[in-house]
């Protein structure tokens, strides 16, 4: 509730626990003094002024229920009088009686159109006075009751909008976790069964190639000792040593051999990366180096890194700095990292145009255009910093300034969830203590900005 609000509350509460005041406005004293004593015997207290100016100054300083004006007065006329009143803020609810004489309609609707209730004629009646006074003095009184209820309805609402806007929060917030939770444990396990199937297949290869290896290293010696004490094995062996090129395959077996074990400790190293990446954390923080958790998420999305039919390859700039190991939960960290870079790459593809004669691309201000991702770590005695910069598009201020909302998304349905950096603000500044910032701006590119403080403990 306001502070205006709280002083009519005052206002009013006082009105309905007190005497009515009624003020008389007349250059007649004896006017004045009938109307005194008859409003005095009735039960009202009354202030009396002698002229407008008067009794525009007296309702400044106290509290007037209601006002008898004379419409005939020196100075300044009853009309110019309630218009004054009418027309101050403080005032213009005080219920307005004129006292007339005149019988001209003309002049009794001019006095109803600058906002007077009612007409008392003169001379006056008593009864017709008090009647009159006691109908308005009552209308006052219900029309300050409906206002003091009207406020009161007011502050319900807004404490019970505040408990459901605050209650609608926390709900987000519980929903942004679930689906952090369920999006980790589901990857944790997706990985694991994708692993555990790969793994199997692959360590049998894997340990076969070693002993796959040695027989061609066994057979290749066999054959060159046939060749060395029978030079001349006939003519149907040498026809097909020339069709399958011994020499060649004698020289080309160990690589292929030497390749495929190249292959599978690719393999088994992609799904010990992806183990890591997709880790459950746990209630304890582990100290890991990130740099570890930048490379991962980079191998993962090598597929959209690589040249496209609608992009080049993205350029990926890396200036890593001496960081230490860091605490933090790093499966967590690194579905920040992956929302980020994926991210980056999002805009990149979005900000990439058509390809040009020569073989570049070009952006929409068809200016040449190489997509790069700059990542920069840093460390001081407090934080590890990292930044995670493109030069994209970049965003208006007023999407900058709602990307970190949940559900917010400038994607097209079906391709965003407006989950991503929600889900990345909360984990670092909540889970880890720290910092997530956007700085872009339209035309010049985005960049994210984390820092982590060393060794917190939440």
């Amino acid at each position: 509730m306001t502070q205006a609000n709280n002083n009519e509350f005052f206002l009013s509460q006082t009105y309905l626990q007190s005497q009515e005041t009624i003020l008389v406005i007349d250059d007649s004293p004896t006017n004045l003094a009938f109307l005194s004593t008859t409003l005095n015997s009735a039960g009202y207290k009354v202030l009396l002024e002698r002229d407008g100016y008067g009794g525009i100054e007296k309702v400044k300083i106290q509290q007037v229920d209601l006002i008898l004006l004379d419409v005939i007065m020196p100075k300044i006329d009853g009309f110019e009088t309630c218009r004054i009143l009418k027309s101050d803020p403080a005032t213009k609810d005080i219920p307005i009686i004129f006292m007339t004489a005149l019988t001209d309609a003309i002049q009794k609707v001019k006095g109803l159109y600058l906002g007077a209730v009612d007409y008392i004629t003169k001379p006056f009646q008593e009864e017709e006075i008090l009647a009159r006074i006691q109908v308005h003095v009552k209308l006052r009184r219900l029309n300050l009751e409906l206002d003091q209820q009207k406020q009161q309805l007011e502050q319900r609402v807004q404490e019970r909008t505040a408990e459901l806007s605050q209650a609608l929060e926390e709900l987000k917030k519980t929903q942004l976790q679930l689906v952090q939770s369920e999006k980790i444990s589901s990857l944790g396990q997706l990985v694991t069964g994708v692993a555990h199937e790969v793994n199997n297949p692959l360590g049998f290869i894997s340990s076969n190639l070693h002993h796959a290896s040695q027989y061609v290293q066994d057979l290749v010696s066999l054959v060159k000792l046939y060749r060395k004490y029978f030079p001349n094995p006939g003519y149907e062996i040498n026809k097909e040593i020339e069709v399958i090129d011994v020499e060649h395959l004698l020289e080309d077996l160990p690589k292929v051999i030497s390749s495929m074990k190249l292959g599978t400790d690719r393999i088994q190293g992609i799904m010990q990366s992806l183990r890591k990446f997709s880790r459950t954390d746990g209630d304890m923080k582990k100290a890991v180096d990130i740099h570890d958790g930048l490379e991962t998420t980079l191998m993962i999305l090598q597929h959209r890194i690589k040249a496209q039919r609608h992009h080049p390859t993205i350029k990926i700039v890396k200036e890593y700095g001496n960081l230490p190991l860091l605490e933090c939960y790093p499966g967590q960290l690194n579905l920040v990292f992956m929302n980020l870079l994926a991210n980056s790459i999002d805009a990149l593809e979005e900000g990439v145009g058509m390809e040009s004669e020569n073989g570049k691309f070009l952006t929409p201000h068809s200016q040449s255009s190489t997509p790069q991702i700059k990542i920069c770590t840093t460390v001081d005695n407090k934080k590890v910093t990292i930044r995670i910069a493109d030069n994209g598009l970049g965003m208006e201020e007023s999407v900058k300034n709602h990307i970190f909302e949940p559900f917010f998304t400038t994607k097209i349905e079906g391709k965003g969830t407006g989950l991503g950096l929600c889900m990345s603000y909360q984990i670092i500044t909540q889970k880890h203590g720290g910092t997530l910032q956007c700085n872009s701006s339209l035309g010049k590119g985005t960049e994210f900005v984390i820092q982590i403080p060393m060794n917190t403990h939440l």
